[in-house]
Parts: structure tokens; C-alpha cells; sequence
């Protein structure tokens, strides 16, 4: 490896460890049904998403759910010192991935046969605190 990528790695890997994140792999439902669930809640407080997905009529927001808690107890664990409710956290990013697509096939008239795809995804939701922004651009000016 060289010196420009391994510096390129290391930062990256540096960012990465200052997010808050969680990762579902191989989630059995197409990922055209879960980015209905995360386009709800891309950008939305947490407190209030976790209400949004709890009362929502969709499959997919019970896995979402799931995973909006693990990322905010992976924030309180990088975060011991402050308190949830004075950071004001947020949904920053939220994306759903294609994952691996099980193949079958099902018996047709005339000898056919019709392809049937059962779809999997992955969904990386980042959580992010909004006073850490303000902090930031204040720092700025």
C-alpha cells in the first residue's frame, strides 16, 4: 500500500470512529419497501423517529426501529460524558442497500419456468448529535 492511500485509510478509519452508527446486513425485505420506511425518518430527531416507526403500519419499521436503538446506544457508549437529551440527536444519514437475491424458480403453464428473485438488503443508519454542528460552526466564525 502506498503512503497517499495508507494516509487516505487512516483518515477515513479516523472519521469513522467519531460517527455513531449501526449496520443491518441481510435484512429479508426488498430494499424498495425498507427506503419508504427510511425516507420517513432521514433527518428527523430521534425521539420523534422512534414514535414515527413505532406506530407505523409498515413491516419494514420494526427492523428500523431495531437499529435506530443500537445506534443511539453506540452513541452513548463513544459518548459517556453526555447526557442524550442535552445533545439533541438526530437521524443524519440513513441508506438502504441491495443485499443478496435468493433465486428460485416457479413451475409455469407449458412447461415454463417463471423466475421468482427474493430480494435481502442492508441499512446503515448514522446518528448524529446537533449541538456538536452548532459547536462547530461557532468555532468557525
Amino acid at each position: 500500500m502506498g503512503a497517499r492511500k495508507r494516509l487516505r485509510a487512516d483518515k477515513i478509519k479516523e472519521a469513522k470512529s467519531k460517527k455513531s452508527f449501526a449496520i443491518l446486513k441481510n435484512c429479508p425485505t426488498s430494499p424498495r419497501k425498507m427506503r419508504l420506511v427510511a425516507d420517513i425518518i432521514r433527518g428527523v430527531e430521534v425521539n420523534r423517529a422512534l414514535d414515527i416507526l413505532k406506530f407505523s403500519s409498515k413491516h419494514s419499521s420494526v427492523d428500523v426501529e431495531q437499529l435506530l436503538r443500537s445506534a443511539i446506544s453506540n452513541w452513548q457508549a463513544k459518548n459517556e460524558n453526555l447526557k442524550m437529551e442535552d445533545a439533541n440527536l438526530y437521524v443524519s444519514e440513513i441508506f438502504v442497500d441491495s443485499g443478496r437475491v435468493l433465486k428460485r424458480l416457479r413451475p409455469a403453464p407449458q412447461g415454463r419456468g417463471y423466475r421468482i428473485r427474493k430480494r435481502s438488503n442492508h441499512v446503515t443508519l448514522v446518528v448524529d448529535s446537533k449541538s456538536k454542528i452548532e459547536n462547530e460552526n461557532s468555532n468557525d466564525e
